[in-house]
């Protein structure tokens, strides 16, 4: 999808060349990217970009200056998108802890298309670390469009073009605005969140901001207008005093930013601190109990001491894990290996339908046993065969189950589902109460859209470490890798919280507590009724086994947003237990958080509202249309807006069939050749279905040389067309040209 998107674009850029800006030598058109620009990376947006969707080349001129255009035979199909000049940008972030919302507001012209004429216009948004896409606000001339999100119908069938909205990529959001008048100018306002980046004590937040030179406004190097603004709050025990802080950029630029928005800042403290916030809930708000975030901050600890390790690694290797999936988890595994301790542990288990062991016990992490170990994974990692985690899982706990004086750990790597998953999940939680003192930690890593992500993030739950997943499969290496950092860099195992237990009504998230890491924060929230303790104690155990002990303070009103900071992860804890239990009710409360905090779940969908300007202003004039249509279930109760179904964003609980079929991730099915071919003789069939009767037959006969030669060039000719006519819709072989 993402590369169909680039090809588009490309056509996109060479129908720009029909634009026409005029004779006068100041006024120069953009300079459009060169081939090597124009490569498959270069072109997937790296800020929030709109385009022009072009199926009529026709159509393709300047708004304001008509020339004379050769006429373009034929459309465009797939469609070409021309990315749409950008007039002014600005950009508001609000940094709250670990979490950052962004919103952008810009205004973009349709300048490529004829002023007589309309095109539907498509959004892209890329989004940073971890982020969720809130809502879009857009105004044109004569109407107006809003997202919105509602509970999802359970028997909904029909699913909407994917062009209409959706994820291009597991970070760039597109959403399709339909029939945009040429030349019109657009103002769009967009929301999303993003995960504040941590490591080794320093906190850092990069949004995607770099524009391409071509949507420079055609004409003289006028000055524009870039705004930034950054709002930063920050709490006791993360700095060295509480309070919030504001950055403004507010410049004028010759051209748009060509770099990322980077910024970050470093903790003050050195050693293991954190706080807790409290916040009532509003009066709409369906759970009226209190709120509460506890953080606990790593700090500044490059030379603290870190668990010792016994780490078993347990890969899939199915047959859906070929090609470029099993060389990126290779490379991630054989760079995970390098970077242990040689006091440190280690196995490795690949499986697909059956299970394979580098040793049948644990082995010290020296040179010699790595270099035997990356010896073994080259012969051994060949991608064929079933699934099952039941069996290699159970393995590996077997072989924990006497670790001492290290924290045992499981790193669990998939693309499939199984069915057995729930059954899986209680014989884990079973292993973990009848455990030791220091039970298995099981960090999960997920790949593909296929794998059941809530069934590893619920494993990671209860072996109280921690999940991450590749959505697009040439992120497989980086995010695995920093997963493994996260696993061997523990610090603090074992924590627990007393206090809580004692508070009326208390639900937290997660439910188990997972170990504190170097590699960032520990984030627990949830909700509870009555009075919260002054002060919250935390105890666990360090690295070389000496009880720790924190008394972390109580921080209420401090305009932090709690339940807004503290949603995405309720939602994707919720949803994982949901699935796990099978339980209606905690779906329904899924949905209600869904729609009243704005971030998306498996149990809504978005829907775009349609407003028409000219309508509303003819019925504030008094001239009101009243509409006899009965709204349906997804319409707006305000007359005059039409609802727009866009696709469903949630990942999905995995599809046990394509795992079954070793199906790769992010395959798309193609039309097979034997259904062309037949498409194409069923065409040749129903032609000669008219032509080949008794009566053309007789007809002929009595036809002389000279015309029979005629009817058959006309014969000869009309096949070809209709064979050309078959290949443009079935094979879709339209070239660049």
């Amino acid at each position: 999808m993402a590369d169909e998107f680039c090809r588009a674009v490309d056509d996109g850029i060479k129908l720009s060349k029909r634009i026409y800006f005029g004779k006068d030598r100041a006024v120069a058109p953009p300079k459009l990217p060169t081939s090597m620009e124009r490569s498959t990376n270069a072109l997937l947006p790296k800020a929030p970009m709109v385009y022009a969707v072009i199926s009529d080349p026709a159509i393709v001129d300047n708004p304001d200056i008509a020339s004379y255009q050769p006429h373009v035979y034929g459309r465009c199909d797939p469609p070409a998108l021309i990315p749409l000049q950008m007039n002014a940008i600005e950009m508001e972030i609000d940094c709250y802890l670990d979490t950052a919302f962004v919103t952008v507001s810009g205004t973009w012209r349709l300048h490529c298309v004829t002023g007589s004429s309309s095109c539907d216009c498509r959004l892209a948004v890329p989004i940073g670390h971890e982020g969720s896409i809130l809502g879009v606000e857009v105004n044109a001339l004569r109407k107006s469009y809003s997202t919105q999100l509602v509970v999802m119908d359970e028997n909904q069938s029909a699913s909407p073009a994917p062009q209409n909205g959706g994820f291009l990529k597991s970070n760039i959001f597109i959403l399709t605005i339909p029939e945009i008048d040429g030349g019109s100018n657009l103002s769009i306002k967009i929301n999303w969140s993003q995960k504040v980046v941590c490591s080794n004590g320093e906190y850092s937040l990069n949004v995607p901001f770099t524009f391409p030179e071509f949507i420079n406004p055609a004409g003289k190097r006028m000055a524009k207008r870039e705004k930034i603004r950054l709002n930063v709050d920050v709490v006791a025990g993360m700095r060295r005093q509480a309070g919030s802080m504001g950055f403004l950029c507010d410049n004028d630029v010759l051209s748009w930013s060509k770099d990322d928005f980077s910024f970050s800042y470093a903790v003050s403290s050195s050693r293991i601190n954190g706080g807790v916030l409290l916040e009532s809930a509003s009066l709409h708000d369906f759970d009226q109990r209190e709120m509460f975030y506890i953080y606990l901050s790593p700090g500044d600890i490059q030379h603290k001491k870190v668990f010792k390790k016994e780490i078993i690694f347990i890969i899939d290797i199915s047959g859906s894990m070929q090609g470029k999936l099993m060389d990126d988890t290779k490379n991630a595994l054989l760079s995970a290996l390098s970077k242990l301790n040689p006091d440190d542990l280690f196995t490795i288990i690949a499986f697909n339908g059956e299970s394979q062991l580098f040793s049948k016990s644990m082995e010290l992490a020296s040179n010699d046993a790595v270099e035997r170990a990356s010896e073994w994974i080259n012969t051994n990692f060949v991608a064929g065969g079933g699934t099952n985690i039941s069996h290699p899982l159970n393995t590996a706990i077997e072989m924990l189950s006497g670790a001492q004086s290290s924290v045992p750990i499981i790193f669990l790597v998939t693309d499939g589902t199984v069915e057995d998953e729930r059954q899986i999940c209680d014989t884990v939680k079973s292993h973990m109460i009848n455990g030791k003192s220091i039970c298995p930690r099981i960090y999960t890593f997920g790949i593909g859209s296929f794998c059941n992500h809530y069934f590893l993030r619920m494993l990671a739950m209860i072996g109280r470490g921690q999940y991450d997943a590749a959505l697009d499969v040439d992120l497989i290496e980086p995010r695995m890798l920093s997963l493994f950092e996260k696993a061997s860099s523990l610090i603090l195992a074992n924590i627990k919280m007393d206090m809580l237990d004692e508070i009326d009504h208390v639900e937290v998230f997660p439910s188990h507590i997972p170990d504190l890491s170097s590699e960032g924060p520990l984030v627990l929230s949830g909700r509870y009724k009555g009075n919260f303790p002054e002060t919250l104690k935390v105890k666990g155990v360090l690295a070389d086994f000496s009880k720790f002990e924190i008394d972390l303070k109580i921080q209420k009103d401090k305009g932090i947003p709690v339940q807004r900071v503290s949603a995405r992860d309720q939602i994707q804890h919720l949803t994982a237990q949901a699935w796990l239990s099978e339980n209606k009710q905690l779906e329904q409360k899924v949905a209600k958080l869904s729609l009243q905090t704005g971030f998306t779940s498996e149990y809504t969908c978005m829907i775009m509202l349609e407003t028409d300007n000219l309508k509303k202003i003819k019925e504030s004039a008094g001239v009101k249309e009243v509409s006899k249509k009965k709204l349906s279930k997804h319409d707006a109760n305000v007359q005059g807006q039409r609802t727009i179904l866009l696709p469903h964003v949630g990942i999905g609980f995995g599809d046990l069939r394509a795992t079954a079929e070793n199906t790769p991730p992010g395959y798309e099915p193609k039309p097979e050749l034997a259904e062309i071919f037949k498409a194409a003789s069923n065409c040749c069939d129903t032609v000669c279905g008219y032509c080949c009767c008794m009566c053309c037959i007789q007809c002929f006969s009595r036809m002389n040389n000279q015309c029979l030669t005629a009817l058959n060039q006309l014969c000869i000719g009309l096949g070809c067309l209709v064979c050309l006519e078959c290949c443009s819709h079935i094979c879709c072989c339209g070239g660049d040209d």
